[in-house]
């Protein structure tokens, strides 16, 4: 038993030790985790100042601007790793990069001190549990983005220890060492430096100047557009008629928003420069108007040659056109549609991606994709549904633009399939703008899907008297003096009905459209009446009152009295 126990206590030891190790291993691990150890700090700068607060990032840079707004740079210095210059060399570069920086954080983008975490270790807190790194102690975290000739530049914050001291959050060196750079492109402009101090004291958001300026540059932005859209809609009287003059006529507005958001761009650019509330929210708007104006630019485009296609390949619109051509005309409607899809998409896209909201944006959808499908499919039920039934009509074709349809009791024309509605044309020239969806939950009738020949039916109401041949022979030289009338085969003369005074005479024809089988319905009926006028008026209906045995449509005379007996 001695022996076992001697082997014992050596094995137990060294597991102790190699426990103790791999526990030390895990602590020093897990600091690297929290924070970057260094030999020391800005020796150069002195003792740090009371007021710069640096255990957490939050404390750390509300006391950079609050230092930088009171001129004291010297302090501010203290925010700012400056490990890459020499001691000697700290104290006089430290103020000028912290006054650098001030100018760069307060125009290059919208900082807000509150987003920014409030614990040491900058831990993220989210009680939902969805985010990856929840609970994660950091030692390195973004505080901005800027971008510079198409590249981008963080201005990042990290957490450093020196020995036993606490770690404080110092603006990053690699940071440090692009603030010059940085300032060149978002420091103060020439107009600034003519600015007097007494004009540049904060008024809340923005300075004094400010408020003066930037109604004074949309003013000059505006006159601008102003001149733009005018001189575009002479040079739309200058072009001559035709789809030159057509396009220049409709891009006068989205080009002179061009032009505005152009000319604003080169001024923020090399001119005046304010401060990042008022910077971030105009070239927001300019990104906007940029994308919404070359949009528009290009669906007019779009428009302007579908104009012009559809005059020339295809006229004016009614079902007289052979259907492939109507058929062609829906396919360039179908074609428009998907180029607005894409357009809208495509800008969508853009200026999301410009304003970099898709990291924000795309948790938020992820975080509420059930709630957010829920809102669309009840708010954007209608629109959907039209769009979808828009796409329905293009590929399936049951109508075609130029068809001549009977809707709910009217005689109407395809005008145009868009993506919610339906443009119809009726036959006095109104418009009915139908809902997709609407149109295709109700029946209909298309009166050119084979031809578009129609049948006509011509009644006449005649006397029992009156000669039905003559009637039938008459009839049939009225109709093939029609042009509108086809098919003279079918023409056709009977009575289809009888009364004890009259009799009623149909008399059927083939025209080529329906309107025009109309127009010849009408014209051949006024002959009839006109010859039945003129040559038999006998023929007319009447009411009889017999007063003799003698007709005296027949031209005999009443007999004498008889002689009294």
């Amino acid at each position: 038993m001695k022996v076992n126990g001697a082997w014992l206590l050596p094995v137990l030891i060294a597991a102790l030790l190699f426990s103790g190790l791999g526990m030390a291993q895990e602590e020093e691990d897990e600091e690297r985790e929290q924070w970057f150890s260094v030999d020391s700090l800005n020796a150069g700068l002195g003792e740090v100042p009371e007021e710069a607060k640096r255990q957490t990032p939050r404390e750390a840079i509300r006391s950079f601007l609050a230092l930088a707004e009171e001129k004291n740079f010297t302090a501010a210095a203290h925010m700012l790793n400056l490990s890459e210059f020499d001691e000697a060399e700290q104290e006089w570069r430290g103020p000028e990069l912290a006054r650098q920086l001030a100018e760069v954080l307060r125009r290059g983008e919208w900082l807000n001190v509150s987003n920014l975490s409030g614990r040491q270790d900058a831990a993220i807190e989210d009680p939902s549990g969805q985010h990856p790194q929840t609970g994660q102690p950091r030692r390195d975290i973004e505080l901005a983005s800027l971008t510079l000739d198409g590249e981008a530049y963080d201005i990042r914050l990290g957490r450093y220890r020196v020995d036993d001291e606490d770690p404080v959050w110092l603006v990053t060196p690699d940071s440090v060492s692009t603030i010059p750079m940085l300032y060149e492109a978002y420091g103060p402009s020439l107009l600034e430096e003519y600015i007097p101090e007494r004009f540049k004291t904060s008024l809340g958001w923005l300075e004094l100047w400010e408020w003066i300026t930037i109604p004074l540059f949309l003013l000059a932005i505006g006159l601008v557009g102003w001149g733009v859209h005018g001189l575009v809609g002479l040079l739309a009287h200058w072009f001559p008629s035709g789809w030159p003059s057509i396009f220049a006529g409709r891009i006068g507005g989205p080009m002179a928003l061009l032009v505005m958001a152009f000319t604003a761009q080169v001024l923020l650019d090399y001119v005046v420069s304010f401060t990042a509330v008022a910077t971030t929210f105009i070239r927001v708007l300019l990104m906007i108007l940029i994308a919404w104006g070359a949009g528009t630019i290009a669906l007019r485009l779009v428009d302007t040659i579908l104009l012009k296609v559809t005059r020339r390949i295809v006229g004016e619109i009614d079902d007289t056109k052979p259907k492939d051509e109507r058929k062609l005309l829906t396919t360039l409607y179908a074609v428009r549609r998907v180029i607005i899809l894409i357009t809208v998409t495509a800008v969508s896209v853009y200026v999301l991606s410009q304003i970099q909201l898709f990291e924000t944006l795309g948790m938020s959808l992820l975080a509420s994709a059930s709630v957010l499908a829920v809102l669309v499919g009840i708010a954007g039920q209608a629109v959907l549904g039209n769009i979808l039934s828009s796409f329905q009509l293009s590929l399936a074709k049951p109508i075609r633009i130029g068809d001549l349809v009977m809707f709910e009791g009217q005689w109407c024309y395809v005008e145009g399939i868009f993506y919610t509605f339906i443009r119809l044309r009726s036959w006095d020239e109104r418009r009915l703008i139908v809902p997709v969806t609407y149109f295709v939950s109700k029946p209909f009738e298309n009166l050119s899907v084979k031809s578009a020949k129609m049948y006509r039916t011509l009644e006449l109401v005649v006397h029992l008297s009156a000669d039905i041949q003559i009637i039938r022979e008459k009839f049939l030289e009225y109709a093939k003096e029609e042009d509108n009338v086809v098919e003279h085969h079918k023409l056709c003369c009977y009575v289809t009905g009888q009364t004890e005074r009259a009799q009623t005479v149909s008399c059927y024809l083939m025209a080529s459209d329906p309107f025009a089988g109309w127009v010849a319905e009408m014209q051949i009926r006024e002959k009839l009446m006109n010859f039945i006028r003129d040559e038999h008026p006998e023929w007319w209906p009447r009411e009889v009152v017999v007063l003799s045995q003698a007709d005296i449509a027949k031209g005999e005379r009443k007999d004498s009295r008889p002689p009294s007996s």
